[in-house]
């Protein structure tokens, strides 16, 4: 229901301290209540007792006495000097009655029945009940020989009073409720304010500042959290800066030996080149010799030249260049140079991207189908939409175990499958090309057999004018740049 941690802190110690109040609140108030009810109840039985027992003696009400005689005797009076509300008394079983208020006349119809049979029974009883919208408190009681007493007393003050107090109960409850919710809010606020400080700190280390460091000072847990956080971060940045400096030697270890095998292998390639004329006249081993040792310098060759790419991609300095082309044109050279049997199916389109990256990304997907799937048939299908070019290179080779999908992405990999082997380079070149132009590359299997790489690229499409002329707008930079749309 709540996702921030602060407000369930919050909510749980105002629901806490919500539920004591209720309960603090209902218990105060029924023991008000009951202590309030009972004293009444104490009270109104020792005056009945005593206006049966006293006042109302066989010396002043003769027994079988009726309405007459106790009209004439002033008990009605006496009761009510002695506190008495009202008075309502029944002769000869109830055939005849006396009743000191005119609200009083017909209240016998409304006395509860559990208090008449008590009265029966010769013993006091009590109950509540209303009297013209009024709470009374009516106390029964028998005479031995008759009648029976119902006095009645008041006890609206009593339902004030609880009704006070509970009004009272109801506004502290809220007010503490409300006090609640402001103190917790601040205490949240301050117990959590090591944690926000901890996310900042983990966002600012996600974000590349492995310098950042929290305060220890204290000596409770979060003290202690943020001691070993410490240690932790001092750990990272030491590692992380162990690791960056292993990738610069590694980097300057490629590109410099990469650089020193050029001259010799640009030295072999010539005489490759010029050994080659001599193929023909030579004996047939010597023939076979021959073009053994030429396609092994080719292929060291293109490994040098994959090893100087990866050196110049890992290097902080390189940087996408946009140019402007049309892309069938642009694909169909790239297909006819490296894999002429390839078929291109796609639109038209007039873009700006990185034209170098882009033919080393489809030149080495066509290599690698090539190399790992020849004779197999290879299509090159290309899409624009928007502002996104999407290009997939498959063949029907054996293909690539689903497991290694991924891996092949990874430099030097070498999958042990059907689809032969090689420098383990084409592909992570490939990638890190996409990657560096704010796309991807991606593998997934080819139906019904072999494996599709799916390059996804952000491009700008350029729209011609009716006069063959390119639209153009101005970039942020204040260049021209074209308008993202279809070629016409």
């Amino acid at each position: 229901m709540f996702r921030s941690f602060r407000t369930r802190l919050a909510f749980t110690i105002v629901l806490l301290v919500g539920t004591t109040v209720v309960l603090v609140g209902v218990l105060a108030y029924a023991l008000v209540e009951r202590s309030l009810r009972n004293q009444l109840a104490t009270d109104a039985v020792e005056q009945a007792e005593f206006n049966i027992g006293v006042l109302a003696s066989s010396d002043v009400l003769p027994a079988g006495a009726g309405r007459f005689e106790f009209e004439q005797s002033g008990l009605a009076d006496r009761f009510a000097l002695r506190g008495s509300d009202g008075v309502y008394v029944e002769f000869g079983g109830g055939s005849d009655s006396f009743a000191s208020e005119l609200t009083l006349i017909d209240v016998g119809e409304r006395l509860p029945q559990d208090l008449r049979s008590l009265v029966a029974t010769g013993r006091l009883g009590y109950a509540y009940s209303e009297v013209g919208d009024e709470p009374f408190l009516v106390v029964g009681g028998r005479r031995p020989g008759g009648p029976d007493f119902y006095f009645f007393t008041a006890a609206q003050d009593v339902e004030d009073a609880l009704s006070r107090l509970q009004q009272f109960l109801t506004i502290a409850g809220v007010a503490v409720v409300v006090l609640a919710a402001l103190v917790a809010g601040l205490i949240s606020r301050r117990v959590l304010r090591p944690v926000r400080t901890a996310s900042t700190a983990a966002g600012a280390m996600a974000g590349g500042d492995l310098s950042v460091r929290l305060p220890a000072d204290s000596d409770d847990e979060f003290g202690r959290w943020a001691e070993s956080f410490n240690l932790m971060a001092a750990s990272l940045e030491d590692k992380v800066a162990q690791l960056q400096a292993a990738h610069e030697r590694e980097r300057r270890f490629v590109a410099d030996v990469s650089h020193e095998l050029r001259t010799p292998l640009t030295a072999l390639v010539a005489e490759a080149d010029m050994a080659g004329q001599f193929l023909a006249t030579m004996p047939e081993n010597a023939a076979r010799v021959g073009t053994m040792l030429r396609r092994d310098i080719d292929r060291l060759r293109r490994l040098v030249e994959d090893l100087l790419e990866v050196s110049r991609l890992d290097a902080p300095t390189e940087s996408a260049g946009l140019d402007t082309f049309d892309l069938t044109p642009f694909l169909a050279a790239v297909i006819v140079d490296r894999l002429p049997h390839a078929q291109l199916v796609g639109a038209e389109a007039r873009i700006r991207a990185d034209r170098r990256g882009l033919e080393r990304i489809i030149g080495n997907l066509l290599d690698n189908a090539d190399n790992h799937a020849p004779n197999a048939d290879v299509n090159v299908t290309t899409e624009v939409v928007g502002d996104r070019l999407t290009i997939v290179v498959a063949d029907d080779g054996p293909g690539v175990p689903a497991e290694d999908l991924d891996r092949i992405f990874e430099r030097f990999a070498t999958m042990d499958s059907a689809r032969g082997g090689g420098s383990g380079l084409g592909l992570a070149i490939a990638r890190q090309h996409a990657r560096r132009m704010g796309g991807d590359l991606l593998a997934r299997a080819n139906s019904p057999s072999g494996v599709a790489f799916e390059l996804r690229l952000p491009v700008t499409v350029l729209l011609h004018g009716r006069d063959g002329h390119e639209i153009h707008t101005s970039d942020p930079e204040g260049d021209t740049t074209p308008t993202t749309g279809r070629s016409t």
